[in-house]
């Protein structure tokens, strides 16, 4: 009798991929591989929150500041957009439109307090408003009014600027400035000194 050999097969190689399997008694489990657990240690928790700590003190105070001058330039954009809507109402009806300070009936106050509530006027209506600024923040112009004749230059000569100036922070104080034609710009930082100028080279302030 002939017995034929028999090759030996190899297991498959995705057998050796299979969890290991213990026999406990009768019975079998599973063993996985176990994970490794990743955590900071004290020191370096410590070490992040120093870190952390040190760059909120560097960036609070530009902050403040970059939030400071955001309100400016939006206060004095707005005063800038009440005299463009002045200057168009009247070109627009053809009779003369007033921006002042305002009354409690809605009509122009017989005073210069612009940091109040102000707003445009034609033929005694109230066409537009804006409310207080925040207080303690000041804004000045040297007349009680300003109006604009149809042809759109100002019909009573109150040239000048309207400066604005934040609480105890003169060195961002802004003003829109105003031309006999009507016509209205913003200051800017002309000599590159860190404040805003008029056309004179003059820094705004607030005395």
């Amino acid at each position: 009798m002939q017995f034929t050999n028999l090759k030996h097969k190899s297991e498959p190689k995705a057998l050796n991929n299979l969890p290991k399997v213990n026999f406990v008694g009768n019975c079998r489990s599973l063993t996985k591989p176990k994970n490794k657990v990743h955590g900071f240690t004290l020191i370096e928790a410590m070490v992040t929150i120093a870190i952390a700590g040190i760059a909120l003190a560097i960036a609070i105070p530009g902050l403040s500041s970059f939030t400071l001058q955001m309100r400016v330039d939006n206060e004095v954009s707005e005063i800038q957009r009440l005299l463009m809507t002045t200057r168009n109402a009247a070109i627009n009806s053809g009779v003369q439109a007033t921006l002042c300070p305002l009354a409690a009936d809605d009509t122009c106050a017989a005073n210069n307090n612009w940091a109040g509530r102000i707003g445009v006027v034609t033929d005694n209506v109230l066409i537009k408003e804006r409310e207080a600024i925040e207080q303690g923040d000041v804004l000045q112009f040297a007349f009680d009014q300003v109006v604009y004749a149809p042809s759109g230059q100002l019909a009573n000569n109150n040239i000048g600027a309207f400066s604005y100036c934040p609480k105890g922070k003169n060195e961002f104080s802004r003003a829109v400035i105003l031309a006999l034609s009507g016509r209205t710009h913003l200051s800017s930082d002309i000599n590159s000194d860190g404040r805003d100028q008029d056309r004179n080279n003059n820094n705004i302030f607030c005395p």
